[in-house]
C-alpha cells in the first residue's frame, strides 16, 4: 500500500530530523495513523495550505513548508531576476512552529537565490499586505491558520500588489509545487547562511503601517471622553497595532490581559474565532465590571473583527453582516458631508455577503460589485479599478467579519476595522445613540435581514467525496421551494452563465427564492466541511426566523 510506503521512506530517510523521526515511530503499530497521514499530500488549495501540524505528507510540517516554497521559488524564477531581487516579504502569527515554518521559507527562498524580508517577531496579516506594497516586493508569506484550534498552521501567498493569490496564478503555483516529488530532497540555508539575502523587518515598518492606518479616519479629533472599549486580540497578532492605534487616537481601551499575551496554545480562550460566542467570555466579565459601551476582539492574524455592544446591561454580539452595514452608513454619510465621497464610488462584497450593506450604498449612489468568496477576489477587483480609472473603492467585506477600509492593504484589516468602529461608536454616541440603535435605524429603512451559517464537516479519506456528491446533488436536484416561498433562480458558479458574467468556475450554488432570500452551499477552501449560508428578507424578526427555519429544512436535508 502506497501510504505505508510513505510512511517507511520517511523513516528511514537520512534527511529527517530526530524529533520528527521520534513522532513516526511512535505511531509504526497505528496503521490508521499513518494512513491518515501519509495516504494524500496535504493540498495547497485556493486558500493555500492549511492542516493539523505534525509528521506525514498530510499534515504540516517543515518539510511541506519547504516543498511550498520551493515550488513559489520556481515559479518566481521563471518570472526573472527582477523578481527575484524584488524578493518575499514573509509574517507569522502565534502559534506552534510559526516561527520555525517563517525562517524555513525564508532558508528555501535564499536556497535559491530569491531576497526574503523576515519580520522580527510576530505580525497581523494586513500589515504584510502593507508590508508587500512598501517596499516593492514581488510577493509575500503569511505563516498562519487564522482561527483555527491550536493544533493547526497554514501558509498563504501574497502578489506583488499584496492581494492572496488569484486562481490563475495559484494554479502556475500548484503546478510548480506538483514537479517536486519528494519534500525531503528540498534545501534550506539558515538564516545565518543566507547572509544579506535575508532582511530583517522591524519598527519602522510598523510606524508606516500605523499611520497609513490612522489616516482613514474621518474624524480623528472627535470627543472620545466616556467611550469605554474593551478590547482582546485573543493571544493574536493584534495586541500592539490594535492597541497602538487606538492609543494614539485618544481611545480608551480596557484590555483582556489574560489574552493580550502571544501564546501558541490559546490558553486563556475557549475559542479564537470572533465568529462564536466562546470568543468573548472573558471580555464580557471585564466588560460588565468596567461598564463598558462596547467589546471589539480580532482573530489571531488580526484580519477579522468581532463587535458587542451594551444594551440593557448586557452584551449583544453584532454578525460581521451587520457591523459591515453600520460601517458603511457611518463612513458614507461622513464623506458625504465632507464632500469626500466619490461620484464613482464602489463597494464590493461577496456572493455570500448578505444584501443589507447593498441597500446602504444605493440610499448614498454607491454602486455594488459581487465577488466569490475569498478576499483575494475583493483585492483584484481594486486593482481593476486603479489601473482603468472608471471606479472609486471605498469599502469591501464579507460576512465572515472582514472588512477593508483603505486600499494601502489589499487583505482585510481589522486594525482599520477597530479603528474606524470605535470611531463610530464615538460619533453616535455624541447623538445620543449606540451601534445598535443604528443598526435598527437601518432596518427601519432598508427591510429586515437576518443571517445564519451553519457548516457541516466530512472528514476522513472519504471526506471530499462526500463534500463533492452533496453539492452535486443540490445542483441536479434544485428544491421547487423552501417552506411557502418559491425558489426562482439556481445560480451555478460552474456554469458558462456565471463565467460570461465575470466570475471564476467555482464549485459554489446559490438558490434565489422570490421574496429576496437566498441560500448559498459552498464546500470551503483550507477544512474539510461545506458551508451553508442563509440570507433571510423579512418585515421583522419573528417571520424571518420562520423563513429561515423553513429554508434550513429544505437545503440541509442533503446532508443527512
Amino acid at each position: 500500500m502506497a501510504y505505508l510506503s510513505k510512511y517507511r521512506s520517511w523513516c528511514e530517510s537520512k534527511k529527517i530530523d530526530s524529533q520528527t523521526k521520534a513522532e513516526l515511530l511512535s505511531i509504526a503499530e497505528n496503521e490508521k495513523e499513518i494512513k491518515e497521514r501519509f495516504f494524500c499530500e496535504l493540498a495547497f488549495g485556493t486558500g493555500g495550505l492549511r492542516g493539523v501540524i505534525g509528521a506525514g505528507t498530510n499534515r504540516i510540517n517543515k518539510y511541506i513548508v519547504r516543498k511550498t516554497t520551493k515550488g513559489y521559488a520556481e515559479f518566481i524564477k521563471k518570472c526573472g531576476s527582477d523578481a527575484m531581487a524584488r524578493g518575499v516579504v514573509i509574517a507569522h502569527d502565534n502559534r506552534r512552529h510559526s516561527i520555525e515554518f517563517s525562517e524555513e521559507t525564508a532558508g528555501v527562498l535564499a536556497a535559491n537565490g530569491i531576497k526574503a524580508y523576515l519580520f522580527d517577531s510576530l505580525r497581523p496579516t494586513p500589515e504584510l499586505s502593507f508590508a508587500v506594497r512598501e517596499l516593492n516586493a514581488f510577493g509575500g508569506v503569511v505563516i498562519t491558520a487564522s482561527h483555527n484550534p491550536p493544533e493547526y498552521n497554514g501558509y498563504k501567498l501574497y502578489d506583488e500588489r499584496g492581494c492572496q493569490l488569484v486562481s490563475e496564478i495559484n494554479d502556475l503555483v500548484i503546478a510548480e509545487i506538483e514537479k517536486i516529488a519528494d519534500p525531503l530532497e528540498v534545501e534550506a540555508l539558515s538564516v545565518e547562511e543566507a547572509g544579506e539575502l535575508i532582511v530583517r523587518l522591524g519598527a519602522d515598518l510598523d510606524e508606516k503601517y500605523y499611520n497609513a492606518v490612522m489616516s482613514v479616519s474621518l474624524n480623528p479629533d472627535i470627543d472620545k471622553k466616556g467611550l469605554k472599549i474593551v478590547y482582546s486580540p485573543q493571544h493574536g497578532t493584534g495586541n500592539v497595532p490594535v492597541r497602538t492605534v487606538l492609543d494614539r487616537l485618544g481611545y480608551e481601551v480596557i484590555p483582556v490581559e489574560e489574552q493580550c499575551f502571544a501564546d501558541t496554545e490559546f490558553s486563556n480562550t475557549p475559542n479564537p474565532n470572533p465568529e462564536t460566542d466562546a470568543a468573548y467570555e472573558l471580555a464580557f466579565k471585564y466588560a460588565k465590571t468596567s461598564d463598558a459601551d462596547i467589546v471589539i476582539t480580532t482573530d489571531p492574524d488580526c484580519d477579522r473583527l468581532g463587535v458587542a455592544v451594551k444594551k440593557d446591561g448586557e452584551y449583544v454580539r453584532m454578525t460581521g453582516n451587520q457591523s459591515a452595514a453600520v460601517l458603511l452608513e457611518y463612513i458614507l454619510s461622513q464623506r458625504k458631508i465632507k464632500g469626500t465621497l466619490p461620484h464613482n464610488g464602489v463597494m464590493v462584497n461577496t456572493i455570500v455577503t448578505s444584501d443589507l450593506g447593498d441597500r446602504v450604498c444605493a440610499k448614498y449612489g454607491v454602486s455594488v460589485d459581487k465577488t466569490l468568496t475569498g478576499f483575494k477576489y475583493i483585492g483584484e477587483k481594486i486593482h481593476r479599478y486603479e489601473t482603468d480609472g472608471d471606479k472609486t473603492f471605498v469599502f469591501g467585506y464579507e460576512e465572515s467579519y472582514g472588512c477593508l477600509i483603505s486600499d494601502c492593504v489589499r487583505d482585510k484589516d481589522a486594525v482599520q476595522a477597530s479603528m474606524m468602529l470605535c470611531e463610530a461608536a464615538a460619533y453616535f454616541r455624541k447623538e445620543g445613540k449606540t451601534l445598535l440603535d443604528v443598526l435598527e435605524e437601518i432596518y427601519a429603512e432598508h427591510g429586515f435581514f437576518l443571517d445564519a451559517l451553519d457548516n457541516f464537516f466530512f472528514k476522513g479519506v472519504d471526506g471530499s467525496e462526500k463534500i463533492a456528491n452533496l453539492v452535486d446533488g443540490l445542483r441536479n436536484n434544485c428544491p421547487k421551494t423552501a417552506g411557502d416561498v418559491a425558489v426562482v433562480d439556481m445560480e451555478d458558479y460552474k456554469s458558462d452563465r456565471m463565467k460570461n458574467l465575470g466570475f471564476p468556475s467555482s464549485n459554489v450554488l446559490r438558490f434565489i427564492l422570490a421574496d429576496g432570500s437566498w441560500v448559498a452551499v459552498r464546500p470551503s477552501g483550507t477544512e474539510p466541511k461545506c458551508k451553508f449560508y442563509f440570507s433571510v428578507v423579512a418585515e421583522n424578526r419573528a417571520k424571518a426566523e420562520v423563513k429561515l427555519a423553513a429554508m434550513k429544512e429544505t437545503f440541509e436535508a442533503a446532508c443527512r
